[in-house]
């Protein structure tokens, strides 16, 4: 991060590029700002870049110049909520996102805690409290959807395997109801999986793939619901994303180079 701004807006203006770090997602240099600790650099390039995440994204990638990749949580708990904010089937004033992730997702800097001796054989809340950078990304897209603010509560967890996330999403809405927009909603999607209701996805089912599967289920208290979305934060969080990108704005096959199965054990 932070590195990005200066280096792309050096090179030539027919060149694509996709974009993995968090320097043109978010739309507005003064969210840029209060969330990555520094003023945007290249405010002009941002006017143009278009954020990445595909299924939601398709028509405006297809003709981009500058992709922003998505944050890898960001674009897990979207894939879970988007289509039922779109809907307006869910309470937007209370939604809780509970995320695990693995350790590839909070980077490769030397950091003690993320020794495998510091962190092997337990976990831990990371960036709690509305700390976390991808809120800015989670605020910008479900605001945008909805209209209106929306702010959700978001904690993820760092756990000792390499690579995954797995979200709990928590709303208030008919579970089935639920069930019935995400199924809708994705069942033309190569990559999107809506599992049938009552059943929940596992990380194991799509590491290193660049697939992502959700699951439905109801609560014991009637009108709350809990959906569960897994996908690869190495694949489909980032570089199965950015592949995806950049087929569409070469003009080829979405799928190209990405129809691998999920890897198990």
């Amino acid at each position: 991060h932070a590195t990005s701004q200066a280096v792309i807006s050096t090179l030539p203006t027919g060149l694509k590029v996709v974009d993995l770090s968090a320097d043109f997602r978010l739309r507005d240099p003064a969210e840029y700002e209060k969330w990555y600790g520094q003023p945007h650099a290249a405010q002009e390039l941002q006017k143009e870049a278009v954020y990445g995440l595909t299924e939601f994204y398709r028509d405006d990638i297809k003709g981009a110049r500058l992709v922003a990749g998505t944050g890898c949580n960001a674009a897990t708990g979207q894939f879970a909520l988007r289509p039922l904010i779109a809907a307006g089937v869910i309470d937007l004033d209370d939604i809780l996102i509970d995320l695990k992730a693995g350790v590839s997702g909070a980077g490769r800097s030397l950091k003690e805690n993320l020794l495998h001796a510091e962190l092997s054989g337990g976990t831990h809340a990371y960036s709690a409290g509305g700390k976390h950078r991808h809120l800015g990304e989670f605020d910008q897209e479900f605001s945008k959807v909805a209209g209106r603010p929306v702010q959700v509560r978001f904690t993820p967890h760092l756990l000792p395997m390499n690579r995954g996330i797995l979200a709990s999403v928590y709303v208030k809405g008919d579970a089935k109801i639920v069930h019935q927009v995400l199924k809708k909603a994705y069942e033309n999607e190569p990559f999107l999986r809506v599992l049938p209701f009552g059943t929940l996805p596992s990380t194991r089912d799509i590491a290193g793939s660049n697939f992502c599967h959700l699951g439905v289920i109801g609560d014991r208290v009637a009108g709350r619901a809990l959906v569960v979305a897994v996908l690869d934060n190495l694949t489909k969080g980032s570089s199965g994303q950015a592949i995806q990108n950049a087929n569409l704005m070469l003009d080829l096959p979405e799928t190209e180079g990405l129809m691998l199965a999920p890897v198990f054990p």
